[in-house]
C-alpha cells in the first residue's frame, strides 16, 4: 500500500518537510467501511413478515380510514373475534388479520384446511391495513371460501372471492361499517371500486 504525506504526518511549506500532527481519518481502508455499513443495511431490513405471499383479489373490498395502520389493526382482531369468529394469524406490524375458516351455518371456526365439512358455508376473511397517506389507512377486505378440497393444490389456488349475498360477505360488511363508524373516512378518500 502507498503511503501519501498526510498519512505519515509530514508537512512541506515553503519547500521545507516538517514533522508535524495531521488530524487523520481513523478508517483506514475506505471499502471496507463502505462493505460494513451495507451489511449492516442488510442485516437492518429483514424480510420477515407475517402477511402471506400474495397479494388481495382485486374484487376484494377496499376503503380508506381515517386513522393508522397501528391503531385500526388492533381493533380488527377485536371485532373479528367480537362476531365469533377465531383469529388464526394477527400482526400489528404487518397491519395483517387473518381469521380461521369460519362455517357461516353452524358458526364454528375450523384451524386447518381439511377438516371443514360444509365447504358452500364456510369462509375465511383476511385484512390488509396498508399505510395511506399519514394518519390513514387503507384497509383491504377479502372474503374467500373454496368450493373443493384438493391436496395436491394450494389453498390459494383453490380460494374464490364469495358473492355479495354470501353470509361470509355480510359479516365482513359489518366488520368494514364499524370500523368506519369507530375510524370514520376522510372526506377526500376515494371511492370503493
Amino acid at each position: 500500500m502507498r503511503l501519501r504525506i498526510v498519512d505519515c504526518g509530514l508537512r512541506i511549506d515553503n519547500g521545507r518537510s516538517s514533522r508535524g500532527w495531521t488530524p487523520t481519518s481513523l478508517i483506514r481502508n475506505p471499502q471496507s467501511a463502505i462493505r460494513n455499513w451495507f451489511c449492516c443495511f442488510l442485516a437492518a431490513c429483514t424480510p420477515v413478515t407475517t402477511r402471506p405471499d400474495f397479494l388481495p383479489d382485486p374484487q376484494a373490498s377496499r376503503l380508506v380510514l381515517d386513522a393508522p395502520p397501528a391503531r385500526v389493526t388492533p381493533e380488527i382482531a377485536v371485532l373479528v373475534a367480537a362476531e365469533s369468529l377465531q383469529v388464526e394469524r394477527v400482526s400489528v406490524r404487518d397491519g395483517y388479520v387473518e381469521t380461521a375458516w369460519y362455517d357461516t351455518r353452524s358458526r364454528r371456526s375450523f384451524r386447518g384446511a381439511g377438516d371443514v365439512p360444509d365447504l358452500a358455508a364456510t369462509v375465511k376473511i383476511r385484512c390488509w391495513a396498508d399505510p395511506y397517506v399519514p394518519g390513514q389507512t387503507q384497509l383491504t377486505v377479502e372474503t374467500v371460501s373454496r368450493p373443493r378440497y384438493d391436496p395436491s393444490r394450494t389453498e390459494r389456488d383453490l380460494e374464490v372471492v364469495v358473492p355479495k349475498t354470501h353470509a361470509g360477505r355480510v359479516i365482513a360488511d359489518s366488520l368494514v361499517a364499524a370500523l368506519k363508524k369507530r375510524f370514520g373516512i376522510p372526506n377526500s378518500a376515494p371511492s370503493a371500486p
